[in-house]
């Protein structure tokens, strides 16, 4: 692009409408996953297309059969995102035309789980959010650069005692209403699952079974669902065991 012909004015506005164009990019991430076919992206990326993700597809599936679902596989295979991007269906009233899974109309209740406040901030809330960035007049908020597209991030209320985890994000729905998106954590303890009845809840990592006993709980009246998303590193626990076969448990 020669810009030897603008002025200066010209320049700067042209800088604004490039990062504008980028912004809402980088804003977009959820309708970029799982394409009819391979997609070559404009950073140069290749996204596969959804035919080559089996289990992630199996995942959303069962979703409309099941209420408690566990995404357990090997590191580095896309758990987190497969767990981020059905939590944003459900958050945001945004099904992609293939989806054939659970379908919540209206805005729902959500908590996002992981093993340790600062685990969960820097691994599920990013997923989900993006990066905390300076929101003007000393506020701060998300880059919307996560799996929830960032016009759709309206409000959020923060933690005390850890740096930059949110508590409560408000979500917009496509019904018109909000979700409430909960940030949660298992080193809180199974008593910070207590109280409310929630439409979903995704635990990112595998969680102590009390943990996991509660969460039932609190989706039960809702017809809720528990997705786990977790590779097994803690051998054949109380939580792993309840998603293996029958005859694949030891004696």
């Amino acid at each position: 692009m020669d810009l030897s012909g603008l002025d200066r004015e010209a320049k700067e506005r042209l800088a604004l409408l490039l990062a504008e164009r980028e912004k809402r990019y980088l804003q977009r991430k959820f309708h970029r996953m799982f394409p009819d076919e391979d997609t070559i992206q404009a950073d140069g990326s290749l996204i596969h297309a959804r035919e080559k993700y089996v289990r992630h597809m199996e995942f959303f599936a069962t979703g409309l059969t099941y209420r408690e679902r566990c995404f357990m596989a090997a590191n580095r295979i896309g758990k987190t995102v497969g767990g981020s991007f059905e939590t944003t269906c459900h958050l945001t009233g945004l099904y992609p035309h293939w989806w054939i899974g659970r379908r919540f109309d209206q805005p729902v209740r959500a908590w996002a789980a992981g093993k340790t406040n600062e685990s969960t901030r820097d691994v599920v809330q990013k997923e989900l959010l993006g990066d905390v960035v300076p929101a003007g007049k000393g506020r701060k908020g998300f880059s919307g650069t996560g799996m929830i597209p960032g016009r759709l991030i309206e409000a959020v209320t923060w933690k005390q005692g850890v740096q930059d985890f949110a508590d409560v994000v408000k979500i917009k729905h496509a019904s018109g209403g909000l979700s409430s998106l909960g940030m949660k954590s298992f080193q809180q303890g199974r008593g910070s699952f207590e109280g409310t009845a929630q439409h979903l809840i995704w635990l990112d990592e595998e969680c102590p079974i009390d943990v996991y006993g509660e969460c039932l709980i609190r989706t039960a009246t809702t017809g809720g669902i528990v997705m786990l998303t977790f590779t097994p590193l803690e051998g054949l626990s109380e939580t792993v065991l309840q998603f293996m076969p029958q005859d694949m448990r030891p004696e």
